[in-house]
């Protein structure tokens, strides 16, 4: 589509400022300032730095993950500017940084930073495959204990979907193969696909609406059936995307994903249609409030302003518009194909 109704170039780099203003010498980039950070949304934000102009600032965000990863691969879910306000493990959280990387790869061509950051990937990675459960689902956590989350969820299992893709991609650009990573997409797609009750039951929310969409783990015209069957429990005309489908809780973060869902599935009009909304969350400093509670639009939390809000619609925007090599990067054909466990199973037939 045309850029017609998106963010200008300046207006997104005014926004991808914003967004550097709040990151910390470190490198890390908190929800807002003072508060605390997770390394998905942080690379989110990364993601919309480097399409926004802010190259180095995207590069220190990447380090602090370097700098911040644990022996085994992971990251503790939340990080204050001085220690760790949780220490739990959230494996979608730790795969991000590969379709991150992927991301600024694209976009930049830098194979500096990739060779650098590489190993970083490779641990995240294999770490999230040690939580991945018999029926192809990933635990949702690991607590410091060793204790295993009892649950799967889909929106995040999506995610870890997309990540691994993108790692296998990565891979690939470093001249390795991890073959295991392949595997685990083919196990985690067929679950996502075929096994609904594989995962926790939260229909209500819009991220299990359009999620598994934006990571790739439908057919085109079983997400486009999906994306329609969902619209009206979920989208509020002229004001954006409600979190969950019983309260008039709008964020433009939810808008602008569920934006890049329907570019995902070809469904252009929508997704331009919907990311026009956003504009009523941005602010002069290009910065965007996480929220409104309709029909008084009260800004929430407390009118806080969020970088992770600020990022997706950049994103969004980099997406609709194509403004980048990146920007086709939540297409189904923008990946290496998890394994089909189908052709597997077919193949051991043959060989038995």
């Amino acid at each position: 589509m045309t850029d017609t109704g998106l963010l200008t170039p300046d207006e997104a780099a005014a926004t991808a400022a914003w967004i550097a203003s709040v990151q910390l010498p470190t490198g890390m980039i908190p929800w807002f300032p003072g508060g605390h950070a997770d390394p998905w949304n942080h690379v989110e934000a990364a993601m919309a730095l480097v399409v926004g102009g802010q190259r180095q600032a995207a590069e220190a965000a990447y380090r602090w993950l370097a700098d911040t990863q644990l022996p085994d691969g992971s990251w503790c879910l939340y990080h204050l500017a001085e220690g760790i306000e949780e220490p739990r493990r959230d494996p979608n959280v730790c795969a991000y940084v590969a379709a991150g990387l992927y991301w600024h790869l694209l976009e930049t061509g830098d194979r500096r930073l990739l060779g650098e950051l590489w190993p970083v990937v490779d641990r995240a990675l294999d770490f999230v495959c040690t939580l991945q459960r018999p029926d192809g689902a990933v635990a949702w956590s690991l607590d410091v204990d060793g204790t295993v989350g009892s649950m799967a969820l889909l929106t995040g299992c999506s995610s870890i979907l997309h990540s691994l893709r993108c790692g296998v991609a990565l891979a690939g650009e470093v001249g390795q193969a991890r073959p295991e990573w392949e595997l685990a997409a083919g196990r985690l797609r067929s679950a996502l696909a075929r096994r609904p009750e594989a995962f926790a039951p939260k229909h209500r929310w819009a991220m299990d609406w359009y999620y598994p969409v934006l990571g790739g783990a439908l057919d085109r015209d079983v997400a486009v059936e999906r994306l329609r069957a969902g619209w009206d429990r979920f989208v509020m005309p002229g004001v954006g995307v409600r979190c969950v489908d019983d309260h008039p809780w709008v964020t433009v973060a939810e808008t602008a994903e569920a934006v890049m869902a329907l570019d995902a599935a070809g469904l252009d009009a929508q997704a331009a249609a919907l990311f026009e909304v956003t504009r009523h969350f941005r602010c002069p400093d290009g910065a965007y409030h996480t929220g409104c509670v309709h029909p008084q639009c009260v800004r929430y939390p407390g009118g806080e302003r969020s970088t992770y809000s600020a990022a997706a619609v950049v994103m969004a925007a980099h997406v609709l518009g194509r403004r980048g090599p990146a920007s086709t990067l939540f297409h189904d054909d923008a990946l290496p194909v998890p394994v089909q466990l189908e052709e597997l199973a077919d193949l051991d037939a043959d060989r038995a």
